[in-house]
């Protein structure tokens, strides 16, 4: 069965970290590009960070450079999201998605929509709060 699950989220007093896992099972994340995606109520949903298949290429948004980083792990068949100094706009539902044979992403048109992706996950709720 190809399935993408999350976990890692809660919450977190603001300056906090957590650190997310995408984990892949039924099919090898050695040939996907992996995009994080979030989506906070009443607004758009925002491609996060990607670290594409091969080179392991990474793209960060704006808004996140410098406090988040994406990682792979083939023998756990895993991608993480390490968050730190969290705000409360990082308040979210965050998805992981996987796109075959993507490399070399390091743009947001690059990236894409996470509809786009051939699998996704059911997301992790991430809050942020004092």
């Amino acid at each position: 069965q190809v399935q993408l699950v999350e976990s890692g989220g809660g919450l977190v007093q603001p300056g906090g970290s957590l650190r997310l896992s995408c984990t892949a099972s039924g099919f090898s994340l050695d040939y996907y590009a992996i995009g994080w995606f979030r989506q906070a109520p009443g607004k758009e949903r925002e491609g996060v960070s990607c670290i594409s298949k091969g080179d392991s290429t990474t793209y960060y948004a704006d808004s996140v450079k410098g406090r988040f980083t994406i990682s792979k792990d083939n023998a756990k068949n895993t991608v993480y999201l390490q968050m730190n100094f969290l705000k409360p706009e990082d308040t979210a539902v965050y998805y992981c998605a996987a796109l075959f044979g993507a490399g070399g992403i390091t743009t947001a048109q690059a990236m894409g929509d996470m509809d786009d992706y051939d699998y996704s996950g059911q997301g992790t709720q991430v809050t942020v709060s004092s």
